[in-house]
Order: structure tokens, then C-alpha cells, then sequence
């Protein structure tokens, strides 16, 4: 299958491409920055996806998966408006599966940064839009809705001793995710399911259980 996916140079971009190769898929990754993937099946674009003129032209897209964010930064614009341009021009079209959103925890508990929450907040809403206008042919769309996971932009907390213990300390399974178990996830909801759709699937450790949010001044 052909699989469109945003934000593929590092984190759970990165793992979730790597993981959709390793099953034989062809990838096409969008990301502002210059690749990290080399493989005969994986084609790269070096685009911010808010510059919509410069999108690349992808036709036939099998399994869409909207995973480039930002923190603290724009977020309403790249993790919000972005997000929707992105499954407007690439999602919503005969050939499409499945559609995947990565979102936050965050969205369910509000327990973080207030732009960040409300953009994250936001997909859940297009989530249930876009599941409703894809069903007639047949594909799905869900968000999959991630705790702490072990990526670079969290490694502000991850190496400071005090922050990280209280973190483990709001985390029932006492640590974070790594980016392939989200990506286990991401190819489970866009290959394997076929049924679930409008739902937004949280895999945080049971972190949104306690919902205290700890991070750096």
C-alpha cells in the first residue's frame, strides 16, 4: 500500500515509517527537515506542512497518517489547521483506508501547555468529522492519542532527574512509551483494524489517570 505520513525525520514519525517498510509498504514521508530514512520504497519531501503550495503532489493515497506537531510553537497552525489541509488534499478520497491522527493525551485531559491542548483538543472533534465523510468508501479514520513518549522533544524533562521522578511518580506503569510501541499502534488502527472508526485511542501508561502535568519552568 501507499502511505503518506507527516514528520518522518525523527520520533514517532520516524518508528512509524520504519515499521510500515518493514511490512513491505511504500512510504512517502513529509518533514521540514532533510530525511533520515534511506530505502528503495521510502520517498522524501522537504516541506513545512503549512506551506501549502509547496505540498507535493501524491495521488491515490492508501493509509494517511497525520503525525507532524509541534510544541509550544504555532501549534494551533501546524498541529490543527495543517493537519486538515493535509487530509482534505491527501485523506478524504475514493482510495483511501484508513486515516490516523497523532494526538495527545493532553486532548482528554487539558493538562498542558493551553495552545497545545486546544489543538490537540481539536482533532478529536475532526476525527469524528472526517470518520463520518470517509465511510462511504469504506475506510477509517481514528486518533491515536499518545502519553509521554521518548522522543527528542521531551528531552528536556527526560534528563532532568527531579522532573523525570515526578513524572514516573503521575505514570502508573512507572515509565513512557518508546516511538515503536506507537507505531505498533499506528499500523494496528490503519492495517490490521478495519472496523473502528471516530475513535480516539489513548496509550499513555494510564498517565491520564492522574492527570497532573509536571514539566520545566
Amino acid at each position: 500500500m501507499k502511505i503518506l505520513i507527516t514528520g518522518t525525520t525523527q520520533g514517532i514519525g520516524r518508528a512509524t515509517a520504519e515499521r510500515f517498510l518493514s511490512e513491505g509498504h511504500t512510504v512517502i514521508g513529509i518533514d521540514r527537515q532533510p530525511p533520515s530514512i534511506t530505502h528503495d520504497r521510502y520517498t522524501h519531501y522537504t516541506c513545512d506542512v503549512r506551506a501549502y503550495d509547496e505540498l507535493p503532489d501524491v495521488c491515490d493515497v492508501d493509509v494517511l497518517i497525520n503525525n507532524a506537531g509541534t510544541q509550544n510553537e504555532a501549534d494551533i497552525d501546524v498541529n490543527l489547521k495543517a493537519l486538515i489541509h493535509i487530509t482534505e488534499r491527501y485523506g478524504v478520497q475514493p482510495h483511501i483506508r484508513a486515516i490516523l491522527h497523532i494526538g495527545s493525551a493532553s486532548a482528554h485531559t487539558g493538562a498542558e501547555f493551553p495552545e497545545y491542548c486546544a489543538s490537540k483538543g481539536g482533532i478529536l472533534a475532526y476525527t469524528k468529522n472526517v470518520a463520518m465523510r470517509v465511510a462511504p468508501y469504506g475506510a477509517t479514520c481514528n486518533s491515536l492519542d499518545p502519553g509521554g513518549v521518548l522522543t527528542p522533544l521531551n528531552a528536556c524533562v527526560m534528563n532532568d532527574p527531579t522532573l523525570w521522578a515526578r513524572i514516573m511518580d503521575e505514570t502508573p506503569l512507572k515509565r513512557w512509551a518508546t516511538p515503536e510501541e506507537i507505531a505498533q499502534w499506528a499500523y494496528f488502527l490503519t492495517v490490521t483494524n478495519t472496523f473502528c472508526t471516530g475513535q480516539s485511542i489513548l496509550v499513555d501508561g494510564g498517565e491520564s489517570i492522574n492527570y497532573h502535568f509536571v514539566w520545566k519552568d
